[in-house]
């Protein structure tokens, strides 16, 4: 399904009921929207994994402006002030007034995006495998841990934006490391692919190497869980603690998932445990 929103159409699609009997009535149940990761990829990240979650809410599944099934729109306005923008008008062409939102990898500066621009609008949010700023140094290091030198040289020289790095290099020597278990290539294909979006964002000038949201964290206002990998080498775990340290104390939650890298492909029981006790076990504030 597409809805039109900010001067293009969005795709997105939902697992599980919004209202359900319950005895003489029906219940409405919460809506947890998942922001996808990327830039390049969509929807299909999630699935079927998060599809658990339709047991206890209305999933909701969107694209990205410029990825997947929604439409392309303008390079200038692949940001991630836009992003966040269109989050916070999907949820006004939908009629849903105050989510649950999970925002991964790149989806997670999105949804940070939007819910410091929009604070009232999120009932509580989730920021898995994410962090608030990149840092080439860290991530080149960590990769290096990982991998060895020369793998952590063609983060770097890739990162950078050297001359001459080449981008197919970066994923065949580094996608791997992403994760300790076996990378799952068949559900990296899954998804519609758009390498013009990584280009954009990594690429010279592009918003990786500017974005900074620590100092709008304040401005969060609901329960927020960081979830993160110990041995996530594109974001260190050191820049989720330090994400984590910028919301306020009393909202702010912590999970590291050791022996675990980029996402929940490693350890992910303990992946969506951790986010079913967080949404659907821990009351509101």
């Amino acid at each position: 399904m597409r809805v039109p929103v900010n001067g293009v159409h969005l795709y997105f699609d939902v697992e599980g009921a919004g209202l359900v009997p319950d005895g003489p009535a029906m219940r409405e149940r919460e809506t947890l929207v998942l922001v996808h990761g990327g830039p390049s990829s969509d929807h299909a990240v999630f699935k079927p994994h998060m599809s658990t979650f339709a047991e206890d809410a209305q999933v909701i599944y969107y694209d990205h402006r410029g990825h997947g099934r929604s439409d392309i729109g303008q390079a200038e306005d692949w940001t991630l002030a836009q992003w966040g923008a269109d989050l916070a008008g999907l949820l006004d062409a939908l009629e849903i007034e105050r989510p649950y939102v999970l925002g991964a990898s790149f989806g997670g500066f999105v949804a940070q995006s939007f819910a410091t621009q929009f604070p009232d609008r999120v009932a509580k949010l989730a920021l898995v495998s994410t962090a608030a700023r990149s840092d080439n140094t860290l991530s080149a290091e960590m990769f290096a841990r990982l991998g060895g030198p020369e793998v952590g040289e063609v983060a770097r020289a890739w990162l950078e934006q050297d001359e001459g790095a080449d981008q197919e290099e970066f994923l065949s020597r580094c996608l791997p490391y992403y994760t300790v278990e076996e990378l799952d290539v068949e559900a990296l294909g899954r998804s519609v692919e758009r390498p013009y979006l990584r280009d954009h964002f990594f690429g010279k000038g592009g918003e990786w190497h500017t974005f900074d949201l620590t100092g709008h964290l304040q401005q969060l206002t609901c329960p927020t869980l960081v979830l993160h990998g110990a041995l996530d080498p594109i974001l260190p775990v050191s820049l989720a603690q330090e994400m984590h340290a910028a919301i306020r104390p009393d909202l702010a939650r912590l999970h590291v998932v050791q022996n675990a890298g980029h996402g929940w492909g490693d350890q992910q029981d303990e992946w969506l445990s951790t986010l079913r006790e967080f949404f659907f076990a821990e009351p509101n504030r």
